[in-house]
């Protein structure tokens, strides 16, 4: 087998595409417009935000797109240089349904068995 062949065999085997859900995928897309719009409201370009975030031009233009493959140590680096990374904190702060589900595992107290009332007399 030519070395070529096994060259694409083997760099086909990288990160395989992930499928999000439709609204999810929708979500990412929708982020990846508005860290583009907080990029550009902030007269930086794709090349300056790569550099600052320490990645590369593609990652940066993938981030944008919403491409689930970016890792989230790229999003929260882009978060932080844009000045948006106290957003994070906002997320899953109120676990209201968490904190209910975990709630419902807790054991019940259990009432003492009651006396009759010929017991009492």
């Amino acid at each position: 087998m030519p070395i070529e062949r096994i060259l694409a065999i083997l760099l086909s085997m990288g990160r395989q595409k992930r499928t999000l859900a439709p609204v999810a995928a929708e979500r990412m897309r929708r982020l990846g417009a508005r860290l583009r719009s907080a990029r550009r409201n902030r007269r930086m370009t794709e090349t300056e935000l790569a550099a600052r975030t320490l990645t590369t031009r593609p990652t940066i233009r993938k981030l944008e797109m919403g491409d689930p493959s970016v890792s989230m140590a790229v999003l929260v680096e882009t978060l932080q240089v844009l000045g948006l990374d106290a957003d994070l904190d906002l997320i899953a702060k109120d676990d209201d349904l968490g904190r209910r589900l975990a709630d419902a595992r807790l054991p019940r107290p259990r009432r003492p068995a009651s006396q009759g009332l010929a017991d009492e007399l």
